[in-house]
């Protein structure tokens, strides 16, 4: 069986840009993959590059009042997409100022790409920014993992 395919745990939510909101993003997201079965060390990575990304948004994003996060758990992988509706920024060249090792600011891009397995950015001036994040998941033992490998109507069995 392809192991993209099967069930899985999916959130959608609209945030106000308030610093409030992430904790509350980051517990729904840790509940999920909880549930899913995920380790803690991986869970844990992924609400860390989940902070980072919304914290970005409510720093830089600019113009509106709210942003999106999407959680998909698969059950081999974690898919975040993190959406402002902001006036966009030039990930390459901030990516490529990199902060000292004793900087308070400034290193959520690195620190992203250390902890998962991809990172892409998609930027449009006056637009906004999507940041794209995935990371391969491991399980528990005994975990409940199979509730989201079991085929879908139509997977050959």
């Amino acid at each position: 069986m392809d192991p993209s395919r099967g069930h899985g745990i999916r959130l959608s939510v609209e945030l106000p840009r308030d610093s409030k909101s992430v904790p509350v993003i980051r517990h729904l997201t840790r509940f999920a993959l909880r549930a899913a079965g995920v380790t803690e060390e991986v869970t844990y990575d992924i609400e860390l590059a989940l902070s980072e990304a919304c914290t970005n948004v409510l720093e830089h994003a600019g113009e509106g009042d709210a942003y999106e996060v999407a959680v998909a758990v698969r059950p081999d992988r974690c898919e975040l997409r993190i959406t402002d509706t902001g006036r966009g920024f030039d990930h390459v060249s901030v990516r490529d100022r990199r902060a000292g090792l004793d900087a308070e600011r400034g290193r959520g891009m690195a620190l992203m790409q250390a902890v998962m397995d991809r990172v892409d950015f998609l930027s449009e001036p006056e637009s906004g920014t999507l940041v794209a994040l995935t990371k391969y998941l491991r399980f528990d033992d005994g975990s409940s993992r199979g509730l989201l490998s079991r085929p879908t109507a139509g997977d050959a069995t």
